[in-house]
């Protein structure tokens, strides 16, 4: 039995089972990744899809997925490799790359407009180890690593990591626990603590998708957009309302069928709600 300490959930892993995200299990006693290197996911992305709108715009990135997360959103994209049936297959579908082989292949792309990679997809945080061995690589060859995130993590984690992150996007999915805990099954006060301290090392945007009936409200945008901007003393100098907003549009998918997707108006109108406090702010899936 070993007990994980990568995010709120603590799980206590029997030996040779995984916990709650799948993706990492117990080995003599000791937690490791059971995902390590094993890649679901690989294209070559415009940077401004991860999103990153004022990161190396106009580049490239070689963007590496693998499978697991440790959220429940019902609403999630990526289902096929995060926590679905299909992403339980997943385990035994994925292709092992090692981060020798995953650092040269980001070389590899550099003719191509490539600037490094993107830990991506699936939920990166739970498979750690594997970001940290591949971003150093990628680091030693003059290239850049994003980290695409629900910023469910402990700071520890992110202690190992942030010596070789340049840039990351982090959902901030709502502003209140019941979202965060009853929707997502999650925990809104560690994603908060990781933002504040992901701020403080590397270029940082954040994406917030819109619900209809769940976080759509202008009090909420508000709730949000004044927490971000109350950021000082952060990255090179900037301040919180420095730090870009992403407003993106819901549509129907996984479990969550139940409902429209995000009217185009709202998102435009929310928009306007966090323009009151951020300079950057974008609308996504319009």
């Amino acid at each position: 039995m070993g007990v994980c300490s990568v995010c709120f959930r603590h799980c206590e892993i029997p030996e040779g089972k995984t916990g709650f995200c799948g993706a990492r299990t117990c080995r003599e006693g000791r937690v490791t990744a059971q995902n390590y290197g094993r890649l679901t996911s690989l294209a070559l992305d415009p940077i401004e899809k991860k999103p990153l709108n004022r990161f190396y715009p106009g580049s490239m990135i070689l963007s590496a997925g693998s499978y697991g997360c440790n959220l429940r959103c019902p609403f999630c994209q990526n289902y096929q490799i995060s926590w679905s049936e299909e992403a339980l297959a997943m385990k035994d579908k994925a292709e092992f790359f090692s981060p020798e082989e995953l650092s040269d292949l980001a070389d590899r792309y550099r003719s191509m407009g490539n600037i490094g990679i993107a830990f991506t997809y699936n939920e990166p945080l739970i498979g750690w180890e594997f970001v940290r061995d591949t971003a150093r690589l990628v680091h030693e060859k003059g290239m850049k690593n994003v980290l695409v995130s629900n910023g469910t993590a402990s700071l520890s984690v992110l202690t190992e990591l942030i010596p070789y992150i340049d840039a990351m996007n982090i959902d901030l999915k709502g502003f209140t626990d019941h979202y965060y805990r009853d929707i997502l099954h999650g925990d809104r006060k560690m994603v908060m603590d990781f933002i504040t301290e992901a701020v403080r090392h590397c270029h940082v945007e954040l994406t917030t998708l819109v619900i209809p009936g769940e976080n759509d409200s202008e009090e909420e945008m508000r709730a949000i957009t004044g927490w971000i901007a109350g950021h000082t003393d952060v990255f090179d100098g900037k301040e919180g309302a420095d730090i870009p907003l992403h407003i993106s549009r819901f549509f129907p998918r996984f479990h969550m069928t139940d409902r429209k997707a995000t009217d185009v108006g709202r998102i435009y109108r929310l928009a306007d709600v966090a323009r009151e406090k951020l300079k950057y702010v974008y609308t996504g899936n319009c």
